[in-house]
């Protein structure tokens, strides 16, 4: 009993020091700042669509520009966040508002959600299907309800009330979209072995940023997975699961929602920082690499000191990164 006792002193000392030795190393002052941005897991395929990929790279860039200009202009992570996924709703080359996968009859389902790591208040909405922004409606949630999460019609009259914008649900759905769900019900008419690809699985946009207060926040949207049975909630607007924020990391996920729902991986990166002394980039693969099944997704995530996670084991991962001290990056495989 005394070994163990000592063993578990000499853990959380190794822990502390850990700790201490980080923020003595990476504390940068007032004026830091960070942002992450992905646009999804299961990305196309390397060389096989030549026309999408400088699209992808220049939407990529747009809203990465975007959020470095206003982080250090001194706003907000939580307002940063928002934008940015307003950027990304509205384009539809992502999977997420305009341009969103559809259900198995042919609508679109959104779900989106935020949480601000300063406050800890959540919003979240799932199963919306009229309002353009539904990070907005999310955000609403948090600042307008003593809830977390609204659904269905709940969410629809939640949006009446607060008056944001609608639109008709086929505003959402694009032809490259349509075509997507048309193949996979061919598939599974035909009963196919072979599984959904990547790029029509699953796919959600995502933004996590550090502001210069020292505030950290993130967002999530996303239209969930081709095909999907009507109804089906994923992962992106439960928190802890494939949103959270706190003091210590803001993390945003994309992927097969039900894994990171059953690992609780958002969260539990928080968790594995706070109680075992990991890094970011320690926490997240954890998740990513060893917990998850390989092909599962990935994540993003900006800790207090402005460091950046961005693992995935997909095919590939539309995500863009930027920091005060110079990083600047767009990716969509490993280059």
């Amino acid at each position: 009993m005394l070994q163990l006792t000592l063993a578990a002193i000499a853990i959380v000392c190794a822990c502390v020091l850990v700790g201490c030795a980080h923020d003595a190393d990476l504390s940068r002052g007032g004026d830091s700042w960070a942002i992450a941005i992905h646009g999804g897991a299961g990305a196309i395929k390397k060389g096989e669509s030549p026309e999408l990929e400088p699209r992808y790279r220049e939407s990529m860039r747009r809203v990465l520009d975007e959020g470095k200009r206003r982080l250090a202009a001194g706003d907000a992570a939580m307002d940063v966040c928002e934008a940015l996924v307003h950027m990304l709703e509205d384009d539809e080359l992502f999977n997420a508002g305009r341009g969103a996968v559809l259900t198995e009859r042919g609508d679109v389902e959104l779900d989106a959600a935020v949480m601000d790591g300063a406050t800890l208040k959540a919003g979240a909405v799932a199963g919306v299907k009229t309002v353009r922004h539904p990070i907005s409606l999310a955000r609403l949630v948090s600042q307008r309800t003593s809830h977390v999460l609204l659904i269905g019609d709940g969410a629809e009259a939640f949006a009446t009330e607060a008056g944001v914008e609608r639109v008709p649900n086929d505003w959402f759905i694009t032809p490259r979209r349509r075509g997507q769900l048309e193949k996979e019900l061919q598939r599974r008419a035909e009963s196919k072995a072979a599984a959904a690809t990547l790029d029509t699985r699953f796919g959600t946009v995502g933004v996590v940023a550090l502001d210069r207060s020292g505030r950290l926040a993130s967002a999530t949207s996303t239209g969930g997975m081709t095909g999907k049975r009507p109804g089906r909630v994923g992962d992106a607007p439960l928190i802890g699961s494939g949103t959270y924020a706190n003091a210590t990391v803001a993390v945003s996920c994309t992927g097969t929602g039900e894994q990171f729902i059953r690992h609780s991986v958002a969260s539990g990166i928080a968790a594995r920082m706070a109680l075992i002394g990991e890094t970011v980039e320690q926490a997240a693969d954890h998740y990513i690499l060893r917990v998850l099944d390989s092909g599962d997704g990935g994540l993003i995530a900006v800790d207090r000191h402005g460091r950046i996670a961005m693992p995935y084991s997909s095919a590939g991962m539309y995500r863009a990164a930027a920091d005060s001290r110079g990083r600047d990056e767009v990716r969509i495989w490993e280059e």
